[in-house]
């Protein structure tokens, strides 16, 4: 289970509790108009992230189909939270980069719908392995207390520079 917490095999540390609002989350991802999913980020750190949202009591949000969002959404709202992980860390460095989706692992939804849930959903991701290049994700997506979606996602963090590399 990922939590926001130290672990024993990680050493703690603290979580920067600037809070970025929908306007600075839409300067850091490409996500435009009602496609950035995430209200806010929470707080963040070098491995870790933790955003909220209430986009998923929106009737206009773009990913419901036949009036329903679907559980399997929240990869979309754990992908955006990780590539505004990325653009953090980017932004530390003074780098931009354009990320990828490449994997998907062990994805358990535990309920149908995200719509139904009351009060804003949190969205954690935690980088597990990564160099400059490519990583690996735990996500999960959240309704108070109870675990809605969860999973891994591997991305590629910077997909233009490694397809010039390639060639």
């Amino acid at each position: 289970m990922l939590t926001l917490q130290s672990s024993p095999d990680r050493p703690q540390t603290e979580l920067n509790q600037l809070l970025i609002d929908q306007d600075g989350i839409r300067r850091l991802i490409p996500h435009a108009g009602a496609m950035c999913l995430l209200d806010r980020v929470e707080a963040w750190d070098a491995t870790r992230i933790r955003c909220a949202s209430a986009s998923h009591h929106h009737p206009g949000n773009p990913l419901r189909q036949a009036g329903r969002l679907r559980a399997i959404c929240g990869v979309e709202y754990a992908a955006q939270a990780i590539a505004l992980h990325g653009a953090l860390g980017a932004g530390q460095r003074r780098r931009s980069r354009a990320g990828l989706l490449v994997s998907l692992r062990s994805v358990v939804c535990a309920v149908a719908d995200l719509d139904g849930e009351p009060g804003e959903l949190t969205v954690e991701a935690e980088r597990l392995l990564g160099e400059d290049e490519r990583a690996m994700y735990a996500f999960r997506v959240l309704a108070g207390a109870r675990e809605l979606v969860s999973g891994r996602a591997t991305v590629v963090l910077d997909a233009a520079a490694l397809a010039a590399a390639r060639g």
